[in-house]
C-alpha cells in the first residue's frame, strides 16, 4: 500500500499518539505514570497511573474522526468487565493487592488541522 503502510499499521500508530497525549496531560494534573502497554493472558492495559495513592487504570481509545462515534463509546461493558479484571490481576503481580483502584477512560479525537481533544471519564468500572 503506498504511502501508508497497512492500515493496522497506521492504527497502532494512532493508537501510541493517543496514549502519549494521555500520558503527558495525566503528568501535567500531577500524576504519576508508572507503567504502559502491560500485558497477561486477559489482555492489556494501556496505562496504570497513580493520582495520589489512588492506582488508575486507564483505558485509552484515539480516533481521527467521529465517523463511528466518540472514541469513548467504543468500551462496553464486557470489556469494562475485562479492565476490572487486569487491574486485579496487575495490582497482584506487582505486589498490590487489595489497593485502591479505579479505571478511567480516555478518549482521544485527532482530528487533522485541530488540536487533539481528550475526554476524561473517571471510574467507569
Amino acid at each position: 500500500m503506498a504511502g501508508g503502510g497497512m492500515p493496522w499499521a497506521r492504527a497502532r500508530e494512532v493508537g501510541d499518539e493517543g496514549e502519549e497525549l494521555v500520558c503527558a496531560h495525566l503528568e501535567q494534573q500531577g500524576w504519576r505514570v508508572v507503567d504502559r502497554n502491560w500485558r497477561c493472558a486477559e489482555g492489556e492495559i494501556d496505562i496504570v497511573a497513580c493520582e495520589g495513592e489512588m492506582f488508575v487504570f486507564c483505558e485509552v481509545k484515539t480516533r481521527r474522526s467521529v465517523r463511528f462515534g466518540e472514541p469513548v463509546e467504543a468500551v462496553g461493558q464486557d470489556k469494562a468487565r475485562r479492565l476490572r479484571t487486569l487491574a486485579w490481576a496487575w495490582l497482584d503481580a506487582h505486589g498490590h493487592r487489595g489497593a485502591a483502584f479505579r479505571i478511567d477512560l480516555v478518549g482521544v479525537l485527532r482530528r487533522r488541522d485541530d488540536a487533539p481533544l481528550l475526554t476524561h471519564l473517571r471510574a467507569v468500572a
